[in-house]
């Protein structure tokens, strides 16, 4: 199945989605990546817009993911699975297969003209 998102409709992919592109990346079954996709949108309870990713879809986001959840593990296909590379390829779907810092959403937030990695996010491609 297909999710295309383009520039009018910027729509939030859900956890569960990403964990499915995250299974069909690196092997396993999506119940292994959940709990990874759903700590990097928990700020959608904070805040209700994309922006929400203003606190965990950068660089440094990433590395602190890994320092809560390990830098690895092995999934159910006895593949070793680095927790940053997970991160990476969540960010990468949200910010339009970019990583930004969290400078560059800091800076990003108060210009006028807005970063396509901040309105555009990139196709996420899964088998239901």
């Amino acid at each position: 199945m297909h999710y295309p998102y383009s520039l009018s409709e910027n729509i939030m992919a859900h956890p569960q989605i990403h964990a499915k592109s995250s299974a069909k990346k690196f092997g396993g079954n999506w119940e292994e990546y959940i709990h990874l996709h759903e700590w990097m949108d928990e700020t959608k309870a904070w805040v209700g817009h994309s922006n929400h990713r203003m606190f965990r879809h950068h660089s440094e986001g990433i590395f602190e993911m890994e320092k809560i959840f390990g830098k690895s593990f092995v999934n159910s296909d006895g593949k070793i699975v680095y927790v940053r590379y997970v991160g990476e390829q969540h960010v990468k779907e949200d910010c339009f297969n970019y990583i930004p810092t969290a400078k560059e959403w800091i800076d990003a937030l108060t210009t006028e003209k807005k970063p396509m990695w901040m309105i555009r996010t990139a196709k996420i491609d899964i088998d239901d």
